[in-house]
């Protein structure tokens, strides 16, 4: 059975003069969060998970409700519902849009109180730890008082992580999917490429674009060089191998034209997502997620992660080259007595958003294991 849901719901905190205080040092006024639940919060408030997206996702995390950025299926939905690993007949799922996202969140597509414009590029820099203070205050107004767990994949990893650092007496149990403590220099380099491929267009305009008028070819090829990344070579090789679009593998006959298969694909992921997604949300949030470091202000990764005090499961998944194995068993060790799980999987990065199988066998043992599922 999947989770029920009607519409993506949007609520606006921090209305006041003092508005929403940002890491950085800037302010927000009026900030807007958009946000899906599934189950219904019981009457102690105790029963509530939070489900944290990545980079480009939304807060449509179930159901099959029309009108959805991406598609009508929400991105985990076989995760999400009745008897699933999360149980909508038991627990109150609630996934949030990040803010700096396009889906409904303040970010920079959003309108500046101060000016009647997008704030585009004057849109401020904001944090991971920004990210969660603000789930922390929707989560107040919706009434939740305790979570039973906190999980995610990916930059949702991260968040993860600190609200097991930020909130922990609000926390009983975290599950950081393919992510790190901190961005590695390899994840930087290649966000910082994608950056680069969005800059350079000219459409970009330093960041004032209007509306429809976009990098789009920066943007495109932004998703192109990430979808690499989220892949593996086996991956490609399974699916793609050297075929070409028109069968013809003769290079006496070379043709321009005639694209390998995978590039038709990696062209398409890069055009669909300039449909869907804004190009300055994805310079806010990237940069976001290349300042992730869970020791920063801490005493270092070391000190923070052995702060960590409730039940820890930190997944991984064998042929991740973006978020790689030995960062989660690393991050596992630094945890006292945190469990580590290994997806075994040919999809790369993106398996924790395709072996659902094998997430749902973890994810379930392990609630079950800390009596979180009643």
């Amino acid at each position: 059975m999947e989770a029920t849901v009607t519409a993506t719901q949007e609520v606006e905190l921090f209305t006041g003069s003092e508005g929403f205080r940002l890491e950085g040092g800037g302010r927000l006024s009026g900030v807007t969060v958009a946000f899906e639940t599934y189950g219904a919060l019981n009457a102690a408030g105790d029963n509530a998970v939070l489900v944290c997206h990545a980079l480009t996702g939304s807060a449509h995390a179930a159901g099959h409700t029309e009108g959805h950025p991406g598609g009508a299926a929400g991105w985990w939905d076989p995760m999400i519902g009745p008897g699933r690993a999360l149980d909508t007949n038991r627990l109150f799922v609630i996934c949030p849009n990040i803010l700096g996202s396009c889906y409904g969140t303040t970010g920079p597509v959003s309108v500046n109180p101060a000016t009647g414009h997008p704030y585009g590029a004057s849109f401020p820099p904001v944090t991971v730890r920004d990210m969660v203070r603000l789930q922390h205050a929707l989560l107040g107004h919706l009434g939740v008082r305790s979570l039973r767990t906190v999980t995610g994949g990916s930059l949702g990893g991260m968040q993860v992580l600190e609200w097991g650092l930020m909130y922990a007496p609000m926390v009983r149990s975290l599950i950081p999917i393919a992510t790190a403590s901190r961005h590695s220099a390899w994840c930087i380099g290649l966000n910082d490429i994608a950056r680069q491929a969005i800059m350079q267009d000219p459409g970009w305009q330093a960041g004032n674009y209007l509306p429809g008028q976009g990098p789009s070819a920066g943007l495109s090829l932004a998703r192109q060089v990430a979808m690499v990344s989220y892949r593996s070579d086996r991956s490609f090789a399974a699916r793609f191998g050297r075929e070409r679009q028109q069968g013809d593998h003769s290079p006496a006959r070379f043709d321009p034209q005639n694209l390998f298969q995978v590039e038709s694909y990696l062209r398409y992921q890069g055009a669909k997502l300039v449909q869907r997604f804004d190009a300055n949300s994805y310079l806010v949030i990237s940069r976001a997620m290349d300042w992730h470091d869970v020791g920063h202000g801490r005493g270092g990764v070391d000190q923070a992660l052995a702060s960590i005090t409730c039940p820890v499961l930190c997944i991984g998944i064998t042929s991740d080259v973006l978020y790689p194995v030995h960062e989660q068993r690393t991050l596992a060790a630094g945890i006292p007595g945190a469990a580590f799980a290994e997806i075994d999987s040919l999809h790369g990065h993106d398996a924790f958003l395709i072996e659902f199988e094998q997430l749902t066998t973890g994810i379930r043992s392990f609630l079950q294991r800390h009596s979180l599922t009643s």
